[in-house]
């Protein structure tokens, strides 16, 4: 590769060729970022897979509500509740849902399990030749080279019809846990020297699969696998809007092969301003016990979350992780669901009550501190990752598995999205702007040098 200097004169040029102004957008009325002027979403495609309820519109004014979500039309509350009354578990329950639009009966759940779990177990030799062979130092990244290389294990790898995709989709998710739980062993092995042990998937649900691979002696409870399930269960679709279930929509459009589509969700997802949040806001409550010298204190509390927003503390952002959202406004059911399963468990467990106590005290200083900044119509609340990095914390989950654990659950609305993107047969292609001045070809020896 060439010097330091060069790669200095090389981005500078970068960026004067790279940069566009904001106002280029309002003058030319683009909507930046897909959003309108008043923050809601451009609407680019229509769906039945689930909906999310943030606000409502008169004209251009959004008034705040509270939020809902609906997988298929029924209100994830409404799942959840049946799901406690049954004291059963319902990730399997949810991705049949959302695949296939009717809730399943015993016999139908039963069928659908079993076939699931047939598809846990990795390919002969992937283990040595993809796992084993690569290992990489995150495991989003891993996790894309793993779903990639299962191309080169499919007879047909590039048959998109929609049984052909449906049943790839759904090996694929079976083995997810599978693939995350490995490649966290892996890791461990090369980059930290631990032993590698690698334990066989079971014939059981995605939760207990998870926590049965990713511990050295396999043990879980009951109390475990049900929050972990409810974590799956809140994790798997988000309505086409979000960033990865676009990427999933654009990209299976082309008429590529689902390995590629996939792939491409799961880059989406881990950016920090997607699903790699979730670490952010574990890693900001984890700053204010070291920083703060009472984290049970409201007023310690808040003028650390003034020093966040001012970008002096943390990670000088000026961003609170594990608030506010796109849609959500006065509160985010996700993370209400989080936030009382973590009540309801935390009685007994003092180190739980401590996180769920600073959780909540960012919660409602950040909405008190907001409303200051911007006025008393402004409406804030916690979203799902202020709560689920704190599930995984207690659970002793990994935070190299955090956003692996989502990727896993979100699977499930990836593949719908695919199976309804498919159906419609168009090519997402936009039209952009273009900002650029017609210019004369210069002959080489006539050329000066730029920066």
């Amino acid at each position: 590769m060439g010097t330091a200097r060069e790669l200095d004169r090389y981005t500078q040029l970068a960026t004067k060729a790279s940069k566009i102004s904001p106002k280029e957008y309002v003058r030319n009325d683009v909507k930046r970022g897909l959003r309108n002027a008043n923050g809601t979403g451009v609407n680019v495609g229509v769906t039945r897979i689930s909906s999310v309820i943030g606000y409502e519109t008169k004209g251009d004014q959004v008034i705040p509500t509270d939020g809902r979500m609906f997988y298929r039309g029924i209100d994830l509350y409404n799942i959840i509740q049946g799901l406690e009354a049954d004291q059963r578990l319902g990730y399997e329950e949810v991705v049949y849902l959302l695949l296939f639009n009717e809730l399943p009966n015993v016999s139908d759940l039963t069928q659908f399990e079993a076939y699931l779990n047939a598809g846990r177990h990795l390919p002969e030799q992937f283990k040595e030749s993809v796992i084993l062979s690569q290992p990489s130092n995150h495991i989003m990244n891993y996790l894309q080279r793993m779903i990639l290389a299962l191309y080169s294990y499919d007879s047909e790898p590039d048959n998109t019809s929609l049984k052909a995709l449906l049943d790839k989709g759904l090996h694929i998710l079976a083995k997810m846990p599978t693939m995350i739980a490995y490649g966290y062993m892996a890791q461990e092995h090369y980059f930290k020297q631990q032993s590698l042990v690698l334990h066989a998937p079971i014939f059981a649900s995605s939760a207990e699969n998870i926590l049965h691979m990713i511990r050295p002696n396999c043990d879980y409870t009951a109390e475990e696998v049900r929050i972990l399930d409810l974590l799956l269960i809140v994790h798997a679709e988000h309505g086409g809007g979000n960033n990865s279930a676009f990427t999933t929509n654009v990209i299976s459009s082309s008429g590529t092969d689902i390995y590629s589509t996939l792939t491409a969700a799961v880059g989406s997802l881990k950016g920090i301003k997607h699903g790699g949040a979730n670490l952010k806001a574990m890693e900001m409550i984890n700053d204010i016990i070291d920083q703060v010298s009472d984290p049970h204190n409201p007023a310690d509390i808040e003028a650390y979350l003034r020093r966040v927003l001012d970008g002096k503390a943390y990670d000088k952002s000026g961003v609170i992780y594990g608030m506010g959202h796109a849609v959500y406004t006065k509160s985010d059911p996700r993370a209400q669901l989080l936030k009382s399963a973590l009540e309801t468990m935390s009685q007994d467990k003092p180190v739980w009550r401590e996180r769920l106590e600073i959780a909540s005290l960012i919660e409602e200083t950040t909405k008190r501190l907001m409303k200051e900044k911007k006025g008393d119509d402004f409406e804030i609340c916690a979203n799902v990752d202020l709560y689920s990095g704190i599930v995984y914390q207690l659970l002793n989950i990994p935070p190299a598995l955090y956003t692996p654990i989502f990727a896993t659950a979100r699977m499930a609305g990836w593949l719908a999205h695919i199976l309804e993107q498919t159906s419609d047969g168009k090519i997402m292609r936009p039209a952009y702007i273009t900002l650029q001045e017609e210019h004369t070809y210069i002959p080489m020896a006539d050329r000066k040098r730029g920066v």
